[in-house]
């Protein structure tokens, strides 16, 4: 266990803010983590369990205790059939673990190459790209509650998925600690192509391979996302709102182009950065909060944005869509300090 004390945010979170914490607390092992939560070691309220700080807009100083969680190594846990499962700590990198199933022959990450973050916060916030969301991979999440210490494993159902969210955003935020999540993968890869361009730039590589899936993926994520270390960002920074059909029927007659999404609700999902380039966004800036050029769902920190002055935009361009769609837009990033 590491604690260190006044420490800088600045490498803690994707949009690059200049913030500080009281107290962070580096857990490398569950034994570490029983000890914080069942009263053997003190600890400042309100606690913040912090990942890799890609979907995070900090817009202050942090007054308590942030737990990073450091737990690593990936693990081969058991062969099913055409099916393996197989595991890994939450302080993980996410796309190391893709890319480690992927030269492995393991089949069904490879659509969410390239998303920042840690594995921790995989479960939490049920990511999901290009047709594909971690929620249908996940058997099992192995948690240490906050409250006592005790061990506690969810189970896929247990977890309540839903679109970017689960029990651990909801109910049980703040909750429970995830030490270790467990993904039930395929032998017998079976490519999923059908969302957008993603064929295309398959093809162009050969033949749909686990490997050359990856590099499709990360080829058109480069071209169309900024990269955090060059640009502070936290990808996707609102939720493609999900209207009823009825809904989505009378916005098509009055936006001809819309694009429409089916959703596994029955509803109809819509694109949010459309709607925000409609709205005359892409490419804003002000100051050095702006909108990505290439991407209107990207909030960028062009180098010293306060975290306020992205949060100030985003309730602009909130607003804007508001106005123009009667749609309301929910933030996909996690808001922490005073607003």
């Amino acid at each position: 266990m590491r604690i260190c004390r006044n420490i800088s945010l600045k490498p803690y979170n994707t949009f690059g803010l200049e913030y500080m914490a009281d107290t962070m607390i580096h857990v490398r092992t569950e034994k570490e983590a029983k000890a914080l939560f069942n009263g053997e070691l003190s600890w400042k309220k309100p606690l913040l369990i912090l990942g890799g700080g890609s979907n995070i807009l900090f817009t202050g100083d942090f007054s308590g205790t942030i737990l990073f969680p450091a737990f690593s190594r990936i693990k081969f846990e058991e062969h099913k059939n055409e099916h393996v499962i197989v595991s890994a700590g939450a302080g993980v990198e996410w796309d190391k673990l893709v890319e480690w199933t992927v030269r492995m022959g393991f089949g069904g990450l490879e659509n969410l190459s390239g998303i920042p973050g840690n594995v921790g916060a995989v479960p939490v916030q049920n990511i999901g790209a290009y047709g594909s969301e971690v929620k249908d991979y996940i058997t099992k999440v192995r948690t240490i509650s906050t409250t006592d210490g005790k061990v506690r494993v969810f189970s896929n159902d247990e977890c309540r998925f839903g679109y970017r969210t689960s029990v651990f955003k909801k109910s049980e935020k703040g909750k429970y600690l995830v030490t270790r999540v467990y993904f039930k993968l395929d032998l017998n890869f079976k490519p999923n192509l059908n969302y957008g361009s993603l064929n295309e730039e398959v093809d162009r590589l050969g033949q749909p391979t686990l490997r050359n899936v990856r590099i499709a993926i990360i080829n058109i994520r480069q071209r169309k996302l900024p990269d955090p270390k060059v640009i502070g960002n936290a990808g996707s920074f609102f939720k493609n709102p999900v209207v009823s059909r009825i809904v989505a029927e009378k916005l098509l007659k009055s936006f001809a182009g819309l694009p429409l999404f089916d959703d596994p609700s029955g509803n109809k999902k819509l694109a949010a950065g459309w709607m925000i380039e409609q709205c005359g966004w892409k490419g804003w800036r002000i100051r050095d909060a702006g909108v990505h050029e290439k991407q209107a769902l990207v909030l960028v920190n062009y180098g010293n944005a306060t975290g306020k002055d992205i949060f100030d935009l985003s309730e602009k361009i909130r607003i804007s869509v508001k106005d123009k769609f009667e749609v309301n837009l929910e933030r996909e990033v996690e808001v922490t300090g005073t607003i």
